[in-house]
């Protein structure tokens, strides 16, 4: 890892850092090629506050891997260790291969939702500028989200807040609660967001997404990050999306699915065996160096 440690009575150390995003869904990205810090959690509890610190969705560590060009390890903001960013994992692609870690233009990723394929796609200053991921298969079987049901949830109902939802429950490797609502711009997802992530249904929590339908090709979506809160995007969350869209027979699977954002727009195919690919960008915005006092 890039740090340098003053010997004082503070302990401050110096970490270098990139700011990087994928349609506003923002994390930090150290190069951790010479090592990890040693306690990544309180890192990213001590980065991710905005106004106080550096702000982001959380931390991202780039790491040597056994099996993969390179191993991926998120941390939310809260310090809880996530299992997969889509998002994140394109702006990693992007950090490698700009920063020379490895020229190449196709990668395999480790993280703890499996190894994940990028294709990289360069821009004319030679730098990539967006990245085509293989996300693997999404799943529906309450064993794989989890989530506390003898049978997948497909449209079915849940109650938060005394009211009832319908919810589709799909995994990408990390849990996701899929609602289909007539208005999204409405909605008190402050309020609500914390409940359907901490319904005693998920019992890892559950990151929650509220859908418009726009056309058969066009979702229009918000989310509630487990252990984040709302973002401006979430790339396994739009395959998730696009996932509970195909199991309740408002799209269909081969199609590209533009899933809208606030941050901005993704490209999303299921296949029917249930593989899903997303093409998005991915942004470096800027590169410091973060005192950590501890």
């Amino acid at each position: 890892m890039d740090v340098h440690t003053s010997m004082n009575a503070n302990r401050i150390t110096e970490i270098r850092f990139t700011k990087m995003h994928g349609i506003g869904n923002d994390y930090i990205y150290i190069d951790c090629t010479n090592g990890e810090p040693s306690d990544p959690p309180a890192l990213a509890r001590a980065m991710s506050p905005r106004r106080f610190s550096v702000g982001s969705d959380g931390l991202i560590l780039i790491c040597p891997s056994d099996v993969a060009d390179a191993k991926m390890r998120m941390f939310n903001a809260d310090g809880s260790e996530g299992k997969m960013c889509g998002n994140g994992i394109r702006c990693v692609g992007k950090f490698i291969y700009d920063k020379g870690i490895k020229r190449k233009r196709s990668l395999d990723i480790e993280t703890k939702s499996g190894i994940k394929h990028l294709e990289l796609s360069i821009g004319k200053d030679g730098l990539v500028d967006s990245v085509r991921v293989d996300m693997g298969k999404y799943s529906i079987l309450p064993a794989d989200i989890p989530v506390l049901s003898d049978k997948p949830l497909i449209s079915s109902p849940i109650v938060v807040d005394g009211r009832e939802y319908r919810v589709t429950a799909v995994s990408m490797g990390n849990p996701h609660a899929v609602i289909f609502v007539d208005d999204t711009e409405n909605l008190p997802l402050s309020q609500i967001g914390p409940l359907f992530e901490h319904h005693h249904i998920f019992p890892e929590q559950t990151n929650t997404e509220f859908v418009r339908l726009i056309d058969e090709k066009t979702l229009l979506m918000r989310v509630w990050e487990r252990g984040s809160g709302e973002t401006f995007a979430c790339g396994t969350g739009a395959c998730a999306v696009v996932a509970a869209s195909i199991e309740n027979g408002i799209c269909r699977a081969g199609d590209e699915i533009t899933v809208k954002l606030l941050g901005g727009d993704l490209k999303i195919t299921c296949l029917d065996d249930h593989t899903v690919f997303m093409t998005g960008p991915a942004t470096t915005v800027y590169e410091g160096v973060y005192y950590y006092e501890h």
